[in-house]
């Protein structure tokens, strides 16, 4: 049966993460993989999580098990509301509301803003999941250069001049996705100035900014706002646990009502077990000790592929720009013009890593640029994982 026809115009052309496809063929357990973008597990809480969730459903079933409000447990909202407010992310007239992961929240803000055909600014190379989100509502994607210091003013301001209809700018200002780049704090300013001049609103998501291991934090874009002209996606996946599914976002009351409404014919409110959980393991423990533990060992973790980059991969023939913090890495081959072979030639040796296409605008363009992750793998794998690459790329190149 041919089940094309029955599908909406708006996804027929729409293509999966590559990096979730790569799970797939990933079951060989032989496999090293580069290529996702876990935290590392043997940093999760489980024992603690374990007895927190025990007794939570010891003595407080009802609330754990029934339903909630769709905006988020009140407790729950008050410690997003922290975390927030440790970077200034909260205006007076914003509101808060409890995401099933901060992707829900990215999801339903698109889903608020973005009419079929509207023109939205995004980062390029981007997150593929904030991507195929502002895709599947038929919205026209504009990307904007991303350079050693983070989205091309100059580039941006030609891009608002010629799109005077443009809605939005979606930026992952701080240890971007894919690339790892910071934002500097003078095109954080220029940003909002430009977003002012053109009348546009700015997402500003931040998954991975409370795991910066070198150098020093960069006020939010959210932060310098004195309009009410940003959105904030916060997450708790990359501090605590991505499977809890626990994200928030930070929005003018006018929005928040709205995107509130479409949470609640999406899964009507995030899980409450999930939620409860958070809240107290947030007042038992202290967050910010186990988030120092995250940043050391993502610290180590970065230097060891770092110097191991340094030692096999082919000299001038793979440009890079170090991190900061996060999870990522990005790589760029000037001599080729797409990247393929070498993904393919990888997986044969063992090891996984993404192709840039993914992160694009244009998916099915090639490209010569890989992203590679250090934060899921042990620092044996990640050095025996860049051995193989620069064997390859030797190779190749």
């Amino acid at each position: 049966m041919e089940y094309t026809k029955y599908m909406a115009d708006r996804v027929k052309t729409m293509k999966g993460s590559a990096i979730r496809e790569m799970f797939k063929r990933m079951a060989d357990p032989e496999i090293i993989s580069l290529a996702g973008g876990n935290p590392a597990a043997e940093l999760f809480p489980g024992d603690e999580l374990s007895k927190i969730a025990g007794k939570i459903l010891m003595t407080s079933p009802t609330l754990a098990l029934q339903y909630g409000t769709t905006d988020g447990y009140p407790k729950m909202k008050d410690c997003a509301r922290k975390r927030a407010e440790k970077v200034n992310s909260v205006g007076e007239n914003d509101e808060i509301l409890i995401m099933t992961g901060a992707n829900q929240g990215i999801d339903l803000t698109a889903k608020a803003v973005l009419n079929k055909g509207d023109k939205i600014i995004v980062e390029s190379p981007s997150f593929i999941g904030s991507l195929n989100a502002f895709r599947t509502y038929e919205a026209e994607l504009l990307g904007v250069t991303v350079e050693d210091d983070g989205m091309s003013m100059e580039e941006l301001e030609k891009t608002l001049q010629n799109n005077s209809d443009a809605k939005i700018i979606y930026t992952i200002p701080t240890f971007q996705n894919p690339t790892g780049v910071t934002m500097s704090l003078e095109k954080r300013k220029k940003m909002l100035e430009l977003a002012s001049k053109y009348d546009v609103l700015i997402l500003e998501d931040n998954p991975y900014g409370d795991l910066r291991f070198s150098g020093e934090d960069v006020p939010t874009v959210k932060s310098l706002d004195t309009e009410g002209r940003v959105i904030y996606a916060g997450s708790f996946s990359k501090i605590l646990s991505p499977g809890m599914r626990l994200g928030y976002i930070v929005a003018p009351a006018p929005l928040a009502e709205k995107i509130e409404v479409l949470k609640q014919v999406n899964d009507v409110h995030t899980p409450m077990l999930t939620q409860l959980m958070c809240v107290e393991f947030m007042k038992k423990y202290d967050i910010d000790k186990y988030i120092a533990k995250n940043r050391e060992l993502y610290g180590k973790k970065c230097a060891c592929m770092i110097e191991n980059m340094e030692k096999y991969f082919p000299e001038g023939k793979v440009k890079w720009v170090t991190p900061e913090g996060g999870l990522f890495l990005w790589c760029e081959c000037p001599t080729i013009t797409d990247i393929s072979p070498v993904v393919e030639k990888c997986l044969e040796k063992k090891v996984a890593i993404v192709p840039g296409s993914n992160f694009a605008i244009d998916m099915f363009a090639p490209s010569n640029m890989f992203r590679l992750n250090y934060s899921s793998a042990t620092l044996e794998n990640i050095a025996e994982g860049v051995k193989r690459i620069g064997e390859v790329l030797t190779e190749l190149l």
